[in-house]
């Protein structure tokens, strides 16, 4: 609304109308109205929740402060929701296929997380929305996205960065077959593939991450800032030649989508900080998750993924890890062992014990702690990420 206020502004010559056409500037005042939405009506939502018994249903698994966390508000991605979409509304060009693409993830993935958060809390079940149905959803949004990005006359391309190399550029197209007609589709039908590929991990990745308090928040933060700092040089036609990276036009608004999302969960983080006053639930890991996923695809960074994204990747691949473990050995030797003493990772750390293959740390970290030390590595990987952009 403001942006195109400014807009209007301009024809009339009025003073600082073009105040709004400078992405730094928006991206400002987005982050700074979502940490001020977040804090502000964070206490509202809290105590409508808690009035409405929304509370988190806790199994008893053994770890530290675990029961003392029962009852404890969910569905707080709701809060984290609301944060990220009026700023974008009040500041964003909502005519970029970008900042479109972002808000239907929001929404999709936000409603898709909503439901099984109200299965959960609502119908009793614990076990939510069946796992089956999460896929089909983010598979779906993973085709909009990818549909969108290679019918856009600006995006017909598929080309991509490849991190720490010089003359960074691959192409999908190098993995397909045939010639003429068949090899068109055949290249664009890989790179759709990849992007619901990445799109889905990434959204699964922070669900998993999400088990401690604060701990999806802070990483996902950090990442989004990661990924605002690289679609503003991305879409910076001096910065990019500079940089010798890949310009893509209009690329920069992703930098006001991602300071509106840092600028939510700086906001959230002061009420789901230790000791956590509210949970964000399934509402808010999967909607930013997929956030991730589908900013990092629009900006040709998919692949700086398992860097970027480590802890995401880090506990998804725990979870694989634990389970396959768990099965082989059954089936060997008729009792299943395990490589962690709990997955995903972060409950490793928070067991007590020794009844895994990796024995250490035998006494439990405290959740602060290991929240703290979590967000410290994210921070490094984030750092790392954005010095591909030097290093090559």
């Amino acid at each position: 609304m403001i942006y195109y206020l400014f807009e209007q502004l301009k024809n009339l010559d009025f003073p600082g109308s073009y105040l709004m056409k400078f992405i730094s500037v928006r991206s400002i005042l987005a982050a700074l109205t979502a940490i001020a939405i977040s804090i502000l009506v964070g206490r509202p939502i809290i105590r409508l929740l808690q009035k409405k018994q929304i509370g988190e249903e806790i199994r008893d698994l053994g770890l530290e402060g675990q029961l003392a966390k029962k009852g404890t508000p969910t569905m707080g991605g709701i809060l984290i929701i609301l944060s990220i979409l009026i700023p974008i509304i009040l500041f964003g060009n909502l005519a970029n296929m970008y900042i479109q693409l972002l808000i239907l993830t929001l929404i999709w993935l936000g409603f898709l997380g909503f439901t099984d958060d109200y299965i959960k809390v609502f119908k009793r079940n614990k076990e939510g929305l069946s796992g089956k149905y999460k896929i089909i959803g983010q598979i779906i949004l993973g085709l909009i996205v990818g549909v969108a990005i290679c019918t856009h006359e600006d995006n017909v391309s598929t080309l991509t960065t490849i991190p720490f190399v010089k003359n960074n550029e691959f192409d999908y197209g190098w993995l397909a077959f045939g010639s003429g007609k068949v090899r068109e589709i055949v290249q664009v039908a890989i790179y759709i593939i990849c992007i619901v590929f990445i799109i889905t991990a990434v959204s699964n990745g922070t669900n998993l991450t999400d088990g401690m308090d604060g701990l999806a928040a802070g990483v996902t933060a950090i990442v989004g800032a990661a990924i605002g700092i690289l679609a503003y040089v991305s879409g910076n036609t001096v910065q990019a030649a500079y940089l010798n990276i890949m310009y893509i036009p209009d690329s920069g608004e992703v930098t006001v989508f991602m300071s509106a999302l840092v600028g939510a969960l700086l906001g959230f983080l002061w009420y789901n900080s230790y000791p956590a006053q509210i949970f964000m639930g399934d509402t808010g890991s999967l909607m930013l998750g997929g956030i991730i996923g589908v900013a990092l695809v629009l900006i040709r960074k998919e692949l700086l993924t398992p860097v970027l994204c480590g802890i995401f990747f880090a506990e998804s691949l725990s979870v694989i890890i634990q389970r396959f473990y768990f099965k082989y050995t059954k089936k060997k030797y008729g009792a299943g062992r395990r490589i962690f003493k709990m997955a995903p990772l972060h409950h490793h750390y928070q067991k007590e014990g020794i009844e895994s293959v990796i024995k250490k740390p035998a006494r439990a970290i405290p959740e602060a702690k290991i929240v703290m030390r979590f967000w410290l590595i994210s921070f490094l990987l984030a750092a790392i990420s954005i010095i591909t952009l030097k290093i090559r």
